[in-house]
């Protein structure tokens, strides 16, 4: 089992806004994660792109240098999370000599991907028999 890690840290997206993008991702096969994220509106799918794109790249390195098969196809993001970074903390005057307070947050955004193992291969081929079963049952009703 091959398994890639990629990290950004300190990046100028909110931690909440970053999470809607990355929640879209979580458990898909890479090469759909980066089609969903090329279309995606938001602004946090752009680094979550490339840092997809970067987790795939080391995978390929990882695998070149343990002389391993590695297939594109076979990737899939089994962890992907996001963290508070730190705050920049930044003042605006406001009337009668009072400030305001701004806070642009930031985001530690952390992409795992890794190959499936026969264990995982042998659970979605019995599950999927499994629906099948009971999607000709149903249509025998």
């Amino acid at each position: 089992m091959v398994e890639s890690i990629a990290r950004v840290k300190h990046i100028r997206v909110t931690p909440t806004k970053a999470r809607r993008v990355v929640n879209l991702i979580r458990g898909k096969q890479a090469v759909e994660a980066l089609a969903i994220l090329k279309f995606a509106p938001q602004g946090a799918s752009e680094p979550v792109y490339k840092l997809v794109a970067a987790a795939m790249a080391n995978a390929k390195v990882t695998a070149d240098s343990t002389n391993s098969y590695l297939d594109e196809q076979d990737l899939f993001i089994s962890e992907a999370f996001v963290d508070e970074g730190t705050t920049l903390k930044r003042f605006q005057p406001r009337a009668q000599g009072r400030a305001f307070q701004i806070l642009k947050r930031t985001s530690h955004i952390t992409i795992v991907l890794a190959t499936p193992t026969e264990a995982d291969v042998e659970k979605a081929s019995a599950r999927s028999t499994a629906t099948k079963t009971t999607a000709t049952k149903a249509g025998k009703k």
